[in-house]
């Protein structure tokens, strides 16, 4: 049934749940209430249930910081508290300056929204580090251009959009209009978590007010950009979990203004696919792509089939995960985190 009230599902399906997380619940969780997380916050949370929103009750050495919104989690009816977590199927995360531990963004998304604006927003470098972390997680991924209509023609952004990776889908919008909501259909149905993600002043919080049909009193606050180099403004200051329109759910995030690249090598074979086939053909195992002979990869940019400027992003985004991905060394008890060298 389509979710007549999008801020009060109907039943645990519009807000994700399905066989992968009922099948963690057994006999000894008799009593206890399934909820989504909706918000985190430094020492308290929120979760969403059939029955509405509930401010959660937290065990005394419970760490916030533990659990993302889009969560499953066990929770006793009687007295609110967080029981435990259900395993994730999806989690998106990213390393932070100084930070011991990711920071969790969303979990349980099927599909992950980047979202950019028809203008000096638009650096390809910085949306494969979104995609990167996208593949990473296992989420399918689409660029959505914001701003469409403030311009003549946005079929340069959707062709530069389009080249970033192989199969990658690209949706053009006008986020205030109902237009986008039927754009993002495919992948906003009944039961399934959309996440957004992008810089502040792309239009995010626009697009979920429209998706979600939020009244003027419920709207996340908007922003407008700096005109000089359209920059937005941070209006979104946390994560937070919306039912929307089509029965489906999205998570809003704050805008980014850093990105970094960790523990990611899988998914920058997914997004570097082409250097990835190109690498087995090089003459040397270790082949760095930079100056040796019988490089493969070098052949190709040498022939026009393979961009320099991207082969020359992929060993900076490759060099950084290198550097940030830990290994562990030492005798077993005594393991210590050490880092790759950059590549000379």
């Amino acid at each position: 049934m389509k979710n007549k009230n999008p801020q009060t599902p109907h039943s645990l399906a519009t807000l994700g749940w399905s066989p992968f997380f009922e099948d963690q619940v057994g006999t000894q969780d008799a009593g206890y209430t399934p909820l989504r997380i909706a918000t985190v916050h430094r020492s308290r949370m929120s979760a969403e249930g059939v029955a509405g929103a509930i401010k959660l009750k937290l065990a005394p050495r419970a760490n916030t910081s533990d659990y993302a919104v889009g969560d499953w989690v066990l929770v006793d009816a009687d007295t609110r508290e967080l029981v435990r977590r259900l395993d994730r199927q999806t989690l998106l995360q990213r390393q932070t300056v100084g930070a011991r531990t990711p920071q969790l963004i969303a979990a349980n998304i099927d599909t992950l929204f980047i979202v950019t604006s028809c203008n000096e927003d638009f650096n390809p470098a910085r949306l494969e580090r979104y995609l990167a972390l996208a593949n990473e997680a296992g989420t399918e991924t689409v660029i959505v251009l914001t701003k469409a209509d403030k311009i003549e023609d946005a079929s340069e952004f959707v062709t530069q959009a389009q080249a970033l990776q192989r199969g990658l889908q690209v949706v053009t919008i006008n986020a205030k209009t109902q237009s986008a909501v039927d754009a993002l259909a495919p992948w906003c149905g009944e039961g399934q978590t959309v996440a957004l993600i992008g810089s502040s002043g792309v239009g995010k919080s626009t697009l979920l007010n429209t998706l979600a049909a939020k009244a003027p009193e419920d709207a996340q606050l908007t922003g407008g950009i700096r005109e000089d180099d359209a920059k937005g403004r941070h209006t979104t200051t946390s994560r937070s979990l919306h039912a929307i329109q089509s029965g489906g759910c999205v998570i809003d995030t704050p805008g980014m203004r850093t990105l970094h690249v960790s523990d990611v090598a899988a998914g920058l074979d997914v997004l570097f696919a082409e250097i990835t086939e190109l690498a087995p053909n090089c003459k040397f195992r270790d082949c760095t792509h930079f100056h040796e002979p019988g490089c493969a990869v070098q052949a190709a940019v040498t022939a026009g089939t393979l961009d320099a400027d991207r082969l020359e992003r992929w060993r900076k985004l490759d060099d950084e995960n290198r550097v940030n991905t830990p290994t562990f060394t030492g005798a077993r008890g005594n393991k210590k985190p050490e880092t790759y060298g950059k590549r000379r």
